[in-house]
């Protein structure tokens, strides 16, 4: 199928709209020769003359009159469509975005998100979703708007990231426990019973090749798959949990922390979010509001 010009919209809105042929080329600063020639084309493409001749002048056809209106309509909406997005009223914004976040995230930058959404766009809602693992499939079906995390080998590769905070780990446990007194070491450190978060199950992390650098080896009794259980354990037991500072400051209050005396890579947090979101303006303030909070809190 032959597509149409859709050029020929405008000169049909100006052409019924002055009912001249001469006062719409000169408008659309064209020859009457040229303009003569459209409305022969758009004769042919709507099998109707639309103006006729009464007189010295041009009246126009019953279709003519039925389409005035409707292709008046058009030519603005294509004029929106080809236009830059008006700007961001955050007072008028109605929207729910949804953020897939590490464990830990929520607890601890959550409550500063939330009140400052609610207080610049009260019309905006978070919608916040545990993420299971590092594919990126969910930002490019449009079901996730922006994500959170350490930056892993499964990021998609269009996917356009920006560093958060850099983060390390430290050691956890309950206020009377043994490490909660004096210098822990590493032989002190080692010599306890820990407690391993590991996503995927395994049972050595980061933390075992650092210490094995060392010639020590500590002894995992259980392995969590988060955050927040190796804490609740840390709590209640003499294990010793080992997880990011400020990623889980809120969810470590009453507990001792200690930094770790094995050199451990530090990790950064990033936000994700998929290229199609780059420009949108609301998603662009979303941005700023989450690197905002994570820089104060």
């Amino acid at each position: 199928m032959a597509v149409p010009d859709l050029n020929l919209l405008v000169t049909l809105e100006v052409l019924l709209a002055e009912g001249s042929v001469a006062g719409a080329a000169k408008k659309l600063r064209l020859s009457p020769s040229a303009m003569s020639r459209a409305l022969a084309r758009l004769r042919t493409a709507t099998g109707d003359p639309l103006l006729v001749r009464a007189g010295r002048g041009l009246v126009p056809t019953p279709r003519a009159l039925e389409l005035r209106g409707h292709v008046g309509r058009i030519v603005q909406d294509g004029a929106a469509v080809l236009s830059p997005a008006a700007a961001l009223d955050l007072g008028k914004l109605s929207r729910t975005f949804t953020l897939r976040t590490s464990e830990g995230f929520v607890e601890n930058f959550g409550p500063a998100l939330i009140a400052r959404i609610a207080k610049e766009a009260p019309g905006a809602r978070l919608r916040f979703i545990a993420k299971p693992d590092k594919d990126s499939e969910a930002l490019r079906d449009a079901s996730v708007d922006l994500e959170t995390g350490v930056i892993g080998e499964t990021t998609g590769p269009e996917v356009r990231t920006q560093a958060l905070f850099k983060d390390r780990f430290v050691g956890v446990v309950r206020k009377r426990h043994a490490l909660a007194k004096g210098n822990v070491t590493a032989a002190r450190y080692a010599g306890g019973r820990h407690i391993l978060v590991s996503r995927r199950g395994l049972d050595k992390g980061p933390i075992d090749d650092a210490m094995k650098k060392t010639g020590l080896e500590r002894q995992i009794v259980t392995i969590v798959g988060g955050f927040a259980a190796a804490l609740a354990l840390a709590r209640t037991t003499d294990l010793i949990a080992s997880v990011p500072e400020r990623h889980t400051g809120n969810m470590r209050d009453g507990l001792h922390s200690f930094p770790l005396p094995v050199a451990t890579p530090s990790i950064t947090l990033s936000m994700l979010w998929h290229p199609r979101l780059d420009a949108d303006p609301a998603h662009r303030w979303l941005r700023g509001v989450v690197r905002d909070v994570c820089k104060i809190t």
